[in-house]
């Protein structure tokens, strides 16, 4: 039976904006209180998920949160009707009240980690949402992330869902953006690469500038619940240093797949070990170690094209394609390592440029916007079909953004209540354009 690697991205939502939120990510921090485009974002993306469709690529589609989160305000103590709140959170509590605005859900690839089939003892595919602790405005996704994964992947025979981590520091846990699977091909058994940034016992080995969100504790707990063998599951520290130059997650630095890993010289703590821990797992198949030294794109200039927060899919035919973001041409360091990349002894065998700058500019690439899911024929069939990808779907999903997404929006904006009626009046549609039923609050009073 043929598998699939699905690319779930995550659809920008209406209130798509730059508050500068995230510590540690230096886009979202340079771009801070400028004036977004949240439709030029949703097309952005959406245009990405074309082109790998295009390409042959499987491709689906998630849902964005509801922003404002409303709910979450009234926890917090502001009271009254909807447009009361808004206006009593922006003027007493501005940060809190914008962190409740942030359109983040749209990087699906913190939206969870996902293990497969051909690697779980149930043989069913697993689920955890990410509890994303490190910070307020991610956190408050988890909930409605985990009822949208049940929603897309509901059928019991086939796939198996968790609850978020503990909201504790022990288990901060970010989702795929730390995880990779390693495999001869998709459909058969993988190894696991959890990439971890601290222990969280140990104080030593950790970065001083930046927090470290992935904790080892969490990455063992997901693989104990997802049922993996232990024996083909391997953990490997983040370089402390490079999460201080603004390496926030491990797809900053590094991306996998099938038998290849493309990263950085200085991306892990131990890569001595780590490569020989690869090796072993693969002494039935050639793996490909693609290592960029730092003498050839350093951290910053990685950091700032986001050359490792590519996608990296194999193609239909075979060969694989990097699935790059356009700043990668505009460095003449990444340009030119691209090009004698294409030209070595390896699995790559073509480069796209994507241009997802809206994404960019809050510190998330093309990799960032996908959550990745290996699924047999079976199991893709069983999913909620109305989320697949589809010339139909992408007209569909294409005129509803221009009916309903602003061309401009700045950070006092957020306080205007239109914007709240106007984001529910997409989402009631958009839930219906993907047949997702009452997932949001508001769908429900």
């Amino acid at each position: 039976m043929n598998t699939y690697e699905v690319n779930f991205d995550g659809l920008v939502g209406p209130s798509h904006n730059y508050s500068g939120l995230a510590f540690g990510n230096k886009a979202s921090k340079q771009h801070a209180h400028k004036v977004s485009n949240p439709k030029e974002a949703a097309k952005q993306g959406l245009l990405k998920m074309k082109t790998l469709h295009d390409l042959g690529i499987a491709q689906g589609v998630l849902a964005p949160q509801e922003r404002p989160a409303i709910e979450v305000l009234r926890r917090l103590g502001f009271a009254g009707s909807d447009r009361q709140i808004i206006t009593q959170a922006w003027r007493q509590a501005p940060h809190i009240f914008t962190a409740c605005c942030s359109a983040s859900s749209m990087w699906a690839a913190n939206a969870a980690t996902v293990s497969p089939s051909a690697d779980s003892a149930d043989n069913k595919v697993h689920f955890t949402p990410a509890n994303l602790i490190r910070n307020f405005h991610r956190t408050i996704e988890a909930d409605t992330t985990d009822k949208l994964l049940r929603r897309v992947f509901s059928d019991p025979n086939h796939f198996q869902h968790h609850n978020a981590l503990p909201s504790t520091a022990t288990f901060g846990d970010e989702g795929a953006a730390n995880h990779t699977r390693l495999c001869e091909h998709h459909g058969g058994a993988g190894i696991q690469l959890f990439i971890y940034g601290k222990q969280a016992s140990i104080t030593q080995l950790s970065p001083r500038r930046y927090p470290a969100r992935q904790t080892l504790e969490a990455s063992q707990a997901i693989s104990r619940l997802h049922q993996l063998d232990q024996s083909r599951v391997i953990f490997a520290q983040q370089n402390p240093a490079v999460i201080d130059a603004g390496v926030f997650h491990n797809d900053v630095i590094a991306v996998g797949n099938e038998n290849v890993l493309f990263f950085h010289q200085r991306a892990f703590l131990n890569k001595s070990q780590l490569k020989k821990a690869i090796s072993k797992a693969f002494t039935h198949a050639s793996f490909h170690f693609i290592e960029v030294e730092n003498r050839q794109v350093s951290v910053e200039q990685a950091v700032n094209s986001y050359l490792f927060n590519s996608q990296l899919v194999t193609l239909p035919k075979g060969g694989m394609a990097l699935i790059a973001p356009r700043e990668c041409e505009m460095l003449p360091t990444v340009r030119k390592y691209l090009q004698r990349l294409l030209e070595q002894d390896n699995p790559i065998k073509k480069t796209v440029m994507i241009d997802v700058k809206q994404s960019m500019c809050n510190g998330g690439g093309p990799a960032c916007l996908r959550l990745r899911v290996a699924l047999t024929e079976q199991e893709l069939a069983s999913i909620n079909q109305a989320v697949i990808f589809s010339n139909r779907l992408f007209e569909s999903l294409n005129n509803w953004i221009d009916k309903h997404y602003r061309d401009r929006l700045c950070e006092e904006e957020l306080a205007d209540p239109r914007l709240l009626q106007e984001s529910r009046v997409a989402l009631d549609e958009l839930t219906q354009i993907l047949a997702l039923g009452s997932l949001y609050p508001f769908q429900q009073l």
